[in-house]
């Protein structure tokens, strides 16, 4: 699966005569935010579309699945591995009404351990999350694919 979602830019020009790009994303309605450049926008799209994110972890909302695949016409940016397998684990507990409190149960950790698998923003391990993986019953797949021969 991939890990990309779309934006959209309009550009916004100031009654100065200055410009600078409006970014929405078409998965998250709350998402608005600005960059001087398309570059820039681009960075600050991505990091509104985690602190949505994280704003839905929080609010027990659901988080919109990434692409499917990515047409080539349009502007992507792609959530890190972590951000990714964080809203997979939420949505997993989510989908079977697993609680952090049952989850804190079956990993025999503090809530507190539990709760950091959660935050977008805290530097998880990977083994941890692949440990609250299998005490949900569902393992962690992972894969890539190797680039072509040259």
């Amino acid at each position: 699966m991939s890990r990309f979602y779309e934006l959209n830019f309009t550009m916004d020009e100031a009654e100065d005569g200055t410009h600078s790009w409006l970014v929405t994303a078409p998965a998250f309605p709350e998402v608005t935010t600005f960059g001087d450049t398309q570059p820039e926008a681009a960075l600050e799209g991505l990091k509104a579309i985690e602190e949505a994110m994280a704003a839905r972890i929080s609010d027990g909302e659901d988080i919109p699945l990434p692409l499917d695949e990515t047409s080539g016409v349009g502007r992507y940016v792609e959530v890190s591995a972590l951000t990714f397998l964080k809203c997979g684990l939420y949505m997993i507990c989510k989908s079977t009404d697993v609680s952090r409190a049952e989850l804190t149960r079956r990993l025999g950790w503090h809530r507190e351990q539990v709760d950091r698998l959660f935050r977008i923003d805290h530097k998880s391990q990977l083994d941890q999350i692949e440990q609250a993986h299998k005490a949900l019953g569902v393992p962690l797949d992972v894969g890539f694919q190797l680039p072509a021969a040259a």
